[in-house]
């Protein structure tokens, strides 16, 4: 019987999945698993690690839209401001003088932004403090360690853009002039343009509109819009003349410039107070002392 046993072992088709069956459930359990001792395979890995997106040059917890608001808050707190002046010293200061007339004095003017500015600051600050940082913070008001540089680069400003002022068409009288008629007239109006007035343009156009349009579009952009917007407030009181607009929208960018540089919205605001001081200072030598003011209008 043996050889017909071998001879059937030699006739038998060979079947290949023989003495592995009980093979066949680890590997299929391994289908779709990769050798522990390999490094992870990352499929949507890119062949090359992607450069970090560099940070806004600003970003400002506010918005283009805040700005516009807060805008149209000072024009609107201004106006009430200088309505409600106005009457209370039509009626109880110059009864016999016309509202309008009352409206335009110097003292009700000055008083009414002095007025309107100090709510203004109280909303500037709210809003730039609204994110949970301080509003110093917010707004860039780094005071700056050699800060009477900074006044002396005001002074140095203003001497230079005057010697330019000399080279433009200017004309001989300015609606500003009308604000300058007694001593007391022009000693109120510059105090006021080397504390508040600075101050809150300071705040206002370096502080607040300077970032948001940084971070919109380019430092660039924002330095030049910021300095055409400066000149554009300030058009009225040059009666829109080029020569002078011109001179005023140079300051702006200069300090603009020196915002972006700098990180510091104080550093711009004691430059503008260096600037606006050496303009009173000539006009107070230029008319021996505010009693000949006849003078700015020869």
């Amino acid at each position: 019987m043996q050889p017909f046993a071998e001879e059937n072992s030699l006739t038998a088709p060979h079947n290949p999945l023989e003495g592995q069956a009980e093979t066949l459930p680890s590997q299929a359990s391994a289908v779709g698993t990769q050798p522990a001792d390999l490094p992870p395979i990352e499929l949507l890995a890119p062949p090359y690690p992607l450069a970090p997106s560099s940070p806004p040059a600003e970003n400002p917890p506010w918005s283009g839209l805040d700005v516009l608001i807060l805008a149209a808050v000072t024009i609107f707190a201004i106006f009430l401001s200088m309505m409600g002046v106005s009457l209370v010293a039509h009626m109880y200061f110059e009864p016999g003088v016309p509202w309008v007339d009352v409206a335009r004095k110097p003292e009700v003017v000055v008083l009414s932004q002095v007025l309107g500015y100090l709510v203004v600051l109280a909303l500037m600050v709210r809003l730039a403090s609204a994110h949970g940082d301080s509003a110093a913070s917010a707004l860039k008001w780094n005071w700056p360690q050699s800060w009477p540089a900074f006044l002396g680069y005001g002074v140095v400003l203003s001497i230079a853009l005057q010697l330019l002022a000399h080279l433009l068409p200017m004309p001989k009288t300015l609606p500003i002039d009308e604000f300058f008629q007694t001593p007391r007239e022009a000693w109120l109006l510059s105090l006021f343009g080397i504390t508040f007035a600075p101050l809150l343009e300071e705040l206002f156009f370096r502080g607040f509109l300077y970032p948001v349009l940084a971070r919109r579009f380019s430092v660039a952009t924002g330095i030049l819009v910021t300095g055409l917007a400066f000149g554009a407030i300030h058009g009225a009181q040059l009666k829109y003349s080029w020569g002078p607009v011109l001179v005023i929208v140079l300051v702006g960018i200069v300090l603009t410039t020196v915002r972006a540089a700098s990180k510091s919205v104080a550093s711009t605001f004691l430059m503008h107070v260096g600037y606006n001081f050496t303009l009173m200072v000539a006009m107070f030598a230029g008319t021996d002392g505010f009693r000949h003011l006849e003078k700015l209008r020869t």
